[in-house]
């Protein structure tokens, strides 16, 4: 007897549906899966006989032919196991009917028990979307799924439950959750910037970092507290968006690193890779690709500390994620992209020894070591970083001070409200803040006035800047502007945005 049902798989973060077909008559004992399906599912011909034999049902070893549709996408993962040992049961007549509108996914024990699977969100979501009504998983995947409200869950501890579900012994319950409030859910960051002191240029750098969504570069000798201002950083970000949390969620998902208990990412990512991290690591990778630190970074921030002592290949690679906002990790077998729309901000020191510029401390450094130490920040990804800030050490004065600093729930505030206007101008055109206007956009949207016309031309005559470097300082002087709440960009706001270029020129 021939059965037909569905799973589905992802691609990257592309789902794709799979038909599971399952061909079972009388003849020589023979088991087959086909249908370019690798190892991890060829073993599922050992599982699905136990799991089957323990849940009370009957694997009879006859001839087993299982097909997987269309054979030209290659199958992989134990989340294959619940579809086809639903089909045998199917094909040999243990399980009356089975809806076409219905997806089958889950790893199987040998006892029949289900084990959660990763990438089920982004899984649920698009299924539903192509029309199918219900899916049939493991419970441990079923309060992720429930983030996706318009389909039917079928949670189950065991293909023992569905199949009776299936033969209308015993129904599983619908799995459904009280709707979430993610307007309410915020994170906490225990680094203030009250707790900076001093800094002020860096602080006001990195607030028009976080209202722009820019990329910034933080240089200082050791101990002047660029590590400090980066993890305060994340405190002044704009809380997500519903789609900005289920974004990151369906990134995370796939990567197998949500919370089973609260699956849902609530607080904007903060990655900060060690600098040993290969390029691999970074942008992803694998047999069958998995995200990297750049797409884990999507919607947050990624923290590049020691940023030159990241191997070149390393840094490289950034280049084109920072560009494009997207990733494409290309294999053999196909192409796979997701998505890098992330705030770098980085930090390294002026030199070998660090007190390049130091002014108590002595630089021993030669000229050739200095040369040979900034050459490995190329001129490339200089040009995709917006702000360059020179962070000093900290006076006495201001370190021994009395003087209470401005928290970041005030900064923060400010930053939420530059984002506003940034909203309300791009709405319907797929952007969330000014980093990410393109070219035409900016002809648009950034209005210069004749003084900062006339300064921006004087500057990129003497500084000699790049057409990429013309357009981030629009786009900076940009957000200077709706932070002081201003139409236009005025000269002063052109002038802010040049300074945070030139202020580490003298290391760079």
């Amino acid at each position: 007897m021939l059965s037909r049902l569905y799973t589905a798989t992802l691609i990257g973060l592309d789902c794709k549906i799979v038909e599971v077909e399952v061909d079972y008559r009388k003849g020589n004992s023979y088991f087959s899966i086909v249908g370019l399906a690798d190892k991890s599912i060829q073993e599922a011909r050992d599982r699905i006989p136990s799991a089957i034999r323990n849940s009370g049902a009957e694997f009879i070893p006859m001839q087993i032919v299982i097909n997987l549709a269309p054979a030209e996408l290659h199958k992989s993962g134990p989340s294959y196991d619940l579809p086809l040992a639903v089909g045998y049961l199917l094909a040999s007549d243990q399980i009356k009917e089975v809806s076409s509108k219905a997806i089958f996914i889950g790893e199987l024990a040998l006892n029949g028990d289900l084990r959660a699977v990763n990438g089920i969100l982004p899984i649920v979501d698009s299924v539903s979307r192509l029309g199918f009504t219900e899916v049939f998983l493991p419970k441990d995947n079923a309060e992720e799924a429930a983030n996706v409200s318009k389909i039917k869950i079928f949670a189950a501890s065991s293909i023992k439950e569905i199949i009776k579900h299936l033969n209308r012994e015993e129904f599983i319950d619908e799995y459904k959750v009280n709707p979430r409030d993610f307007s309410s859910q915020k994170g906490e960051n225990r680094y203030d910037f009250s707790s900076v002191r001093g800094q002020n240029f860096a602080k006001r750098a990195l607030e028009v970092t976080a209202a722009g969504g820019h990329n910034v570069l933080l240089s200082g000798s050791p101990g002047s507290g660029k590590t400090l201002l980066s993890k305060c950083f994340a405190g002044i970000l704009p809380e997500m968006t519903i789609e900005e949390k289920m974004e990151v969620t369906r990134i995370y998902s796939v990567a197998g690193l949500t919370n089973k208990k609260n699956p849902t990412v609530e607080t904007r990512p903060f990655r900060s890779p060690h600098h040993t991290s290969s390029q691999a690591a970074m942008v992803g990778g694998g047999t069958f690709p998995k995200p990297g630190e750049i797409s884990l970074s999507h919607r947050g921030v990624l923290f590049l500390d020691e940023f030159t002592e990241f191997t070149n290949m390393a840094l490289e690679a950034l280049r084109q994620p920072m560009e494009d906002r997207v990733v494409t990790i290309s294999r053999a077998n196909g192409s796979t992209t997701f998505p890098a729309n992330f705030i770098l901000v980085a930090a390294m020191n002026p030199c070998k020894c660090g007190y390049k510029g130091d002014p108590e401390k002595e630089c021993v450094c030669s000229q050739i070591e200095i040369s040979k130490y900034q050459k490995k920040l190329s001129g490339p990804i200089l040009d995709r970083i917006d702000l360059m800030i020179n962070v000093l050490k900290v006076k006495n004065e201001e370190l021994f001070s009395n003087f209470s600093a401005e928290n970041s729930l005030e900064i923060k505030k400010r930053v939420v409200s530059a984002r506003n206007i940034q909203l309300d101008r791009y709405k319907g055109l797929n952007i969330f803040s000014n980093a990410e206007m393109g070219q035409s956009e900016i002809g648009k949207f950034v209005e210069l006035t004749e003084s900062s016309q006339k300064l921006l031309r004087t500057a990129v005559d003497r500084l000699c800047l790049s057409a990429r470097s013309y357009f981030r300082v629009l786009r900076v002087a940009r957000t200077i502007a709706d932070l002081g709440g201003s139409e236009k960009v005025e000269e002063q706001h052109i002038g802010e945005a040049l300074s945070y270029r030139l202020s580490s020129a003298s290391d760079l």
